[in-house]
């Protein structure tokens, strides 16, 4: 069923939802943190990216 053939007594969840990155302020720690725990990511894409040259 297509958004035009919805019956009316439905209506979509417009709500917005909680989102850590807005609901968190971005502090130097906070961000150094994220960089160490990236760290295992950036190494492997690093990898990946050298494999192919």
């Amino acid at each position: 069923m297509s958004a035009d053939q919805r019956p009316e007594d439905e209506t979509p969840d417009r709500e917005p939802r909680p989102n850590r990155i807005v609901n968190e302020p971005a502090t130097v720690a906070a961000c150094a943190e994220d960089y160490r725990a990236g760290a295992d990511v950036r190494a492997t894409a690093a990898r990946q990216h050298a494999r192919r040259g």
